[in-house]
């Protein structure tokens, strides 16, 4: 029997949408921010020959350098003031987090609550303006050797370094910015608008190599049926579940005597979500954005990153795969279920899994749980991110679309979705309790009940 939330969940409508006045700001306030970020991709690093640019990605536009423009929303390919991306914020995060596992003072600020939290936001700020200014020198001087400049010397450096932090840092705080006062998760949704900004012109380009004959009948009906099934089998995934039960003992509360009950812990197959993908994914662009610039002939060590790192190769698939697993596990057990603090909770509201003693007992065989449901969300991340990619690169698709791509795309999509169901259904919960006669409360216009007499 479906409860009361699954109920009200399925009731909800577009005329509940136009009541929530609060929900209906967050989702504008959301769009107006991106479509900043899409306005700022337009506007070009200055400086820049756009003819010597063009022809140039127009050479890398597949491989590496499409998958650039992809998770920058086209910006790299018109060296616009985003043409970082988000990406230095994620890499600085991923830095962050690791070293809050594993340096002894950051550990101790994670336990502090809000105040350590803030440092830590400190500490990644400051790192994403370091990997920003190294990313932008890096792009600059490639820029400046590969005679994609107008007036090549210090001053141009220094105008296209502080340009691309600048916009980085602008790109940070509006995600926060959307995660605070819009709805969804607001690094995801930047890297969200930059993908689907690019599906039309990608479409477009792929029939039109089909209409040419690059691509046979076979071939398209094939990426098409990749494709629905692809993001099928994600949102399958994404909804998976295993739940765990949980009983709750006989306790009293002053003279009322609350009998126990049970419920369940769920646990995601997939509890890190798209954040695996987006981490690999910025780790392996972090160093192949300077080495596509310079063409890998400048220095030996970007000549092998060129080689072997770029899309296609094996080299690239096999350190994808690793990342991917890396931080399913990591981001999950230190971020999105820590199982020490999930055990303690459970301690606290004196609930207890079945045959299974609270407190070490409890948080060991979670830690159990989540070892082994990873292995398969791990396993699944890895296919859905290279299965489509290694296809798709043999038969020499003329633009990148991945899975990593559809990945981020479709779960993105469902968590935002969820979220506006929540603020739904919070509304619709207050609107219950407005009209409910709660006690104490008596209806408008209705007589007051007659004083008792006093006592003499």
């Amino acid at each position: 029997m479906a409860s009361a939330a699954e109920q009200m969940a399925a009731n909800l409508s577009w005329g509940t949408l136009g009541k929530a006045s609060d929900l209906r700001q967050r989702i504008f306030f959301t769009i107006g921010l991106l479509m900043v970020y899409r306005l700022g991709t337009y506007i070009p690093v200055p400086g820049i020959d756009g003819d010597a640019l063009r022809t140039f990605m127009e050479k890398a536009g597949q491989g590496i350098g499409g998958m650039l423009n992809l998770f920058t929303g086209g910006a790299i390919s018109r060296m616009g003031i985003f043409a970082l991306g988000i990406m230095p914020y994620i890499s600085a995060s991923i830095i962050v987090q690791l070293l809050g596992t594993m340096y002894g003072p950051w550990q101790q600020l994670k336990k502090e609550g809000e105040q350590g939290r803030k440092k830590l936001n400190q500490y990644t700020r400051y790192g994403t303006v370091g990997l920003a200014i190294v990313q932008g020198y890096g792009i600059a001087m490639s820029l400046q050797n590969g005679e994609m400049a107008h007036n090549p010397g210090v001053f141009f450096v220094a105008s296209v370094i502080i340009t691309l932090v600048g916009g980085t840092m602008f790109l940070m705080w509006l995600g926060e910015q959307i995660t605070a006062r819009g709805i969804g998760n607001g690094t995801s949704l930047i890297i969200f608008v930059g993908i689907v900004a690019g599906i039309p012109a990608a479409i477009a380009q792929f029939f039109a190599q089909g209409r040419s004959g690059a691509l046979s009948t076979p071939v398209i009906l094939g990426v098409i049926v990749l494709v629905v099934v692809v993001i099928a089998f994600v949102v399958f995934m994404e909804r998976a579940l295993r739940k765990i039960s949980i009983l709750y003992p006989r306790r009293q509360v002053g003279m009322k005597v609350y009998e126990g009950g049970s419920s369940h812990l769920p646990i995601k197959v997939n509890p890190a979500g798209v954040i695996p993908a987006i981490f690999a994914s910025s780790i392996l662009l972090l160093p192949t954005t300077i080495s596509t610039f310079s063409g890998g002939s400048t220095n030996p060590i970007l000549s092998f990153l060129a080689a072997n790192l770029g899309y296609g190769q094996p080299l690239h698939f096999l350190f994808l795969a690793a990342m991917i697993v890396f931080f399913a596990y990591f981001y999950t057990l230190n971020v999105s279920f820590k199982v020490d603090d999930v055990a303690e909770n459970l301690k606290n509201q004196n609930a207890s899994v079945p045959g299974i003693r609270p407190g070490k007992k409890t948080e060991e065989y979670l830690e159990y749980v989540v070892n082994r449901i990873l292995v398969l969300g791990a396993a699944y991340l890895t296919a859905v991110c290279l299965l489509p990619e290694l296809l798709i690169s043999r038969v020499g698709i003329p633009f990148y679309f991945g899975g990593t791509s559809v990945l981020i795309v479709v779960s993105v999509t469902m968590d935002t979705i969820q979220q506006i169901q929540s603020h739904l259904l919070a509304h619709q919960y207050e609107g219950l309790i407005e009209k409910s006669q709660l006690r104490g409360r008596k209806k408008p216009g209705a007589k007051s009940a007659p004083k008792a007499p006093a006592r003499r």
